[in-house]
């Protein structure tokens, strides 16, 4: 469950905080920091346990959902430190003390403050104030339709290049690897992909669109000799990345037998990368289906013949195919699997 962490500054604030709070408490988890100098919520060590700049760090590390109930500007000089780039930055929302107003400050989109701006406005009545273009016109957004697909984004000054396009009433031409279902949006124009001002594909590509959308879909499967680093992984990685024109973002997992699961350089570098690290015993593994590069050294060691290859199929489950079986180097095997998928558009 999500995280909305509540910095508050008087008991009006402190009132409105601990009713969020009660309407929100089926869908998220929240916490309250009350400044409040006459604070009903927290005693005074409670108070000062934490100051301003240390809770929005331990937000924006953890990626919560930061609602400041108080004035726009305490929330803009003490996140102003911290910001990165649109695409990482937790939502940040603003509401006055009365419940008047809720304001999207931060990550309207990817991060989905609009979308928790409409949701109190529902639940405590406040008026949701959107001030993102594409909203506002009722026009595409390229950042919300990949956010609601998991896709990556490349690179993020094409979000402003694709909005510009549509707000000026042009048509935005788009080229997918998979055939697109569903209705497209009347912005899009499906083109051959050379033309594409957006592509979407895990791949590689030669050509220059504005924007590529790069669904999650490739599993790595790694197996590697005991207390090999993460750097040392890492490299054999993008090399079998690099020879099969894969990009790493669009990496959905890694994943090996069990007796790996705490290999410290493989958790590591699903920790770098934010991905999951899941481990197959082998019976599980034993019970994949097709031809694999078979090693009798590895089979004596741990009980099957192959454990990249197969642990990567065996995380894609139906409909999944090896697009690159076994690459070995430095102790380090890595092999590649890409999930089935597709691109629905619906909008």
């Amino acid at each position: 469950m999500k995280q909305i962490d509540i910095i508050c500054f008087t008991e009006n604030g402190e009132k409105l905080a601990e009713k969020i709070q009660q309407k929100l408490s089926e869908q998220y988890n929240t916490q309250i920091i009350s400044k409040c100098s006459h604070s009903k919520v927290q005693t005074e060590a409670e108070k000062n346990s934490v100051t301003m700049a240390e809770w929005i760090e331990q937000g924006f590390n953890h990626k919560h959902i930061l609602l400041f109930i108080g004035a726009v500007g305490i929330a803009v000089r003490g996140i102003a430190p911290f910001l990165k780039d649109k695409l990482t930055d937790p939502p940040v929302l603003v509401m006055d003390e009365f419940g008047t107003y809720v304001i999207p400050i931060l990550s309207g989109h990817v991060g989905g403050a609009n979308e928790i701006a409409k949701l109190l406005e529902k639940e405590v009545k406040a008026r949701a104030v959107i001030t993102t273009s594409t909203d506002l016109n009722h026009k595409f957004a390229v950042d919300l339709f990949a956010k609601k697909r998991g896709y990556a984004i490349e690179p993020k000054k094409g979000i402003a290049k694709i909005s510009s396009k549509i707000l000026a009433g042009d048509s935005v031409s788009i080229w997918a690897e998979k055939q697109i279902e569903g209705r497209l949006n009347s912005s899009l124009v499906i083109t051959e992909k050379e033309k594409a001002d957006i592509i979407i594909s895990p791949y590689q590509t030669p050509y220059s669109p504005l924007l590529q959308l790069i669904p999650r879909v490739i599993v790595i499967g790694i197996g590697c000799k005991k207390r090999k680093r993460k750097e040392e992984i890492e490299a054999v990685m993008m090399e079998c990345l690099k020879e099969n024109r894969i990009r790493s973002s669009a990496i959905f997992c890694f994943v090996s037998i069990d007796i790996k699961k705490e290999e410290e350089g493989i958790c590591l570098l699903a920790k770098e990368y934010e991905v999951p690290f899941l481990t197959f015993d082998k019976r599980q593994l034993q019970a994949v289906k097709g031809d694999f590069c078979a090693s009798e050294f590895v089979e004596s060691q741990v009980g099957v013949e192959n454990v990249c290859a197969r642990s990567a199929m065996a995380a894609c489950a139906q409909g999944g195919h090896l697009v690159a079986d076994k690459y070995a180097k430095d102790g380090v095997t890595i092999a590649i699997a890409e999930k089935k998928w597709s691109v629905v558009a619906d909008e």
